[in-house]
């Protein structure tokens, strides 16, 4: 089963942040399941690592908490972040979690972004702000960022269908089927036994599949 982990600055309890990351999650489980695949879910609320934090930026020793909380986050298949929005950027404590990580900590993984503020006047907080911080860490930020601002709230403002979009981009990153190195199908040219090696045919120059397939390719094979 794959795991989905929800990083959460938000400082409330409940916390509207973390209300907007869920909507998102629950609808990506979904829509896994429907894909026929389980999906896990785990919150991490940042809050309760603001000590475990401060003392990281003061001594540089992470806490078992911290190192525990860092193994959730880079162990994870796709991540949503969600922060408040604070002095126009993201809070301090969503940074400073995230600069607790070594560079390429998610390299590869799929992350959702998310941010609540008070007025629709921050909005692009997360491509000025966060999504370069996901950038230098090298993970694969997803096009559709969900802003909400407070008014947005239990309104007709479309914050569903950014949920809902959102929700289906992480669906089909967590869903996709990812190729075998080396492994690629053979174009009608190759199944027709040609020998052809076009570079821009789309398949591996290197690697062609006999016109018998993968039968004829591993016969003989003993096994060792």
């Amino acid at each position: 089963m794959k795991q989905l982990v929800i990083v959460n600055a938000g400082l409330g309890d409940p916390s509207t942040t973390r209300q907007v990351a869920e909507k998102i999650a629950d609808a990506t489980v979904r829509g896994v399941s429907a894909a026929g695949e389980g999906l896990g879910v785990e919150i991490l609320d940042l809050r309760t690592l603001a000590v475990d934090l401060a003392t990281y930026m003061t001594t540089f020793i992470p806490t078992d908490a911290l190192q525990a909380a860092r193994r959730t986050v880079t162990g994870a298949d796709a991540l949503i972040v969600a922060t408040p929005v604070f002095q126009g950027s993201y809070s301090g404590l969503f940074k400073m979690f995230f600069d607790t990580l070594e560079m390429k900590a998610l390299d590869g993984m799929p992350v959702t972004m998310v941010a609540t503020a008070g007025t629709p006047r921050h909005s692009m907080v997360l491509d000025y702000a966060v999504r370069p911080l996901l950038s230098f860490l090298h993970a694969v930020v997803l096009p559709t960022g969900v802003f909400a601002a407070t008014a947005e709230f239990g309104a007709d403002s479309g914050l569903d269908n950014r949920v809902a979009r959102a929700a289906r981009e992480l669906t089909a990153q967590l869903t996709a089927v990812r190729g075998v190195a080396g492994f690629t199908a053979p174009d009608a040219g190759s199944a027709a036994g040609s020998t052809d090696t076009d570079p821009d045919a789309g398949t591996d120059p290197d690697f062609r599949l006999p016109a018998g397939g993968f039968a004829a390719l591993l016969s003989g094979h003993t096994g060792r």
